[in-house]
């Protein structure tokens, strides 16, 4: 078969979480918008779920939702257009967010030295150990505008 295909879109991401209203409180502090928060009648199901300012896709912590181990994801990807900017913003929300780096065989401190598009980073966590990465793109590949 060839061709694009059927238009899909992601749209939730489950983040594992072990402490749902610690967690909350953090997706909270950072300025994402708390779309639902919803307790099941039956005892330990409840979702919660935030959407990062300006992003189509949204996460759900919450219980019973996940067998995942609370903390267990990594390389959850946030992309942005002014990685200093956003770095400054989460640090005055409470999030410890990593020094600026690029990779060259590795971390290597600093932005990328020619300023490309998806060359720079910045990580932090949440509570649980939930690994966000930062990416700076500033002009996307052709084909890939939003």
């Amino acid at each position: 078969m060839s061709g694009v295909g059927i238009e899909m879109k992601l749209e939730v991401v489950l983040v594992p979480v072990s402490d749902v209203d610690r967690a909350k409180a953090f997706y909270e502090g950072l300025g994402w918008r708390m779309d639902i928060d919803y307790v099941g009648q039956e005892p330990g199901f409840r979702v919660v779920q935030f959407t990062p300012p300006g992003s189509a896709c949204s996460i759900i912590i919450g219980e019973g939702i996940s067998a995942a181990e609370p903390g267990s994801y990594e390389g959850l990807q946030l992309t942005v257009a002014d990685i200093v900017a956003a770095r400054e913003d989460l640090i005055s929300r409470g999030a410890e967010v990593s020094e600026v780096f690029h990779l060259a065989g590795g971390r290597v401190p600093g932005p990328d030295p020619e300023g490309r598009s998806y060359q720079t980073y910045a990580s932090f966590a949440d509570p649980d150990g939930n690994g966000w990465l930062l990416q700076e793109i500033t002009t996307r590949l052709p084909g890939r505008e939003w």
